[in-house]
């Protein structure tokens, strides 16, 4: 697990520094900048977390908010605020909560820091990797397109049935599923409440997979509370953009779910 991080400060002060140095004896390598566009820019491509030191300069730092806005939305950096309670307000006027990996309003326990440090390293390490998903569909000709569509963003394995899914995540855990609602056999629901009954396997994402659009068809594959559903009709650039969109929004429920 990779565990940089760039410490974005304005000059290097006394608390600045024993963080920069408690971190770094926790195994993190630490690239300290100063507060500026050019700094960041500098060297943003070394790491995948972002730890900003805050202080009243933050009023007259509306380039480098924006900046780091548009880093945190493009690139999927994980920003850290530490600050005081009016910093970090003034932060967010910019930079949306939901961009915000984590805050800590000073003085602050560096344990915890540390602790939450650990856990965006693993989060950011998991975002760095190609998303694993599987896909389940009885038509082959199907999952050959689908599959060719999703391989250059994906890691994509394929099944023809129900069956050969449960098989395939009993030894592995896709980050998620994308599974045809009508199959012989094994349905798409009954796929569903199996992998839904078991505790190694219930926090697997499952979106469907409908050649339904028509209302009633659609509340009735809302009404077994999938992860979500996709129109088999759906375009190339539609589907990549609804996996970009759902990948993203799991990101950030993660990240805001740690307990604090």
């Amino acid at each position: 697990m990779e565990k940089n991080a760039i410490l974005i400060r304005s000059g290097a002060s006394f608390m600045v520094n024993a963080i920069q140095k408690n971190l770094e004896e926790a195994g993190f390598k630490i690239l300290p900048v100063d507060a500026t566009v050019a700094a960041v820019n500098e060297k943003h491509t070394e790491a995948g977390i972002f730890v900003f030191y805050l202080g009243e300069f933050v009023s007259k730092a509306s380039d480098l908010l924006v900046y780091l806005k548009d880093l945190c939305a493009e690139e999927e950096k994980l920003l850290v605020l530490l600050g005081t309670s009016e910093e970090i307000a003034i932060v967010e006027k910019t930079i949306p909560s939901m961009l915000v990996a984590a805050k800590f309003e000073r003085p602050l326990d560096i344990k915890v820091l540390i602790d939450e440090m650990n856990f965006l390293a693993q989060a950011s390490d998991a975002s760095a990797r190609r998303k694993n998903i599987l896909l389940v569909d009885d038509d082959d000709t199907f999952l050959k397109t689908i599959k060719s569509w999703l391989s250059s963003t994906y890691r994509v394995t394929i099944v023809t049935s129900g069956a050969q899914a449960l098989m395939y995540i009993a030894d592995n855990k896709p980050d998620l599923i994308l599974l045809d609602y009508e199959m012989p056999v094994t349905s798409g629901p009954q796929v569903l409440e199996m992998i839904r009954s078991e505790t190694k396997t219930d926090k697997i994402p499952v979106i469907f997979l409908t050649g339904k659009g028509d209302r009633e068809s659609v509340m009735k594959v809302l009404e077994l509370k999938p992860d979500g559903y996709l129109l088999k009709s759906t375009s190339k650039e539609a589907l990549l953009k609804s996996l970009e969109e759902f990948f993203e929004k799991k990101k950030y429920e993660q990240l805001h779910e740690m307990p604090k």
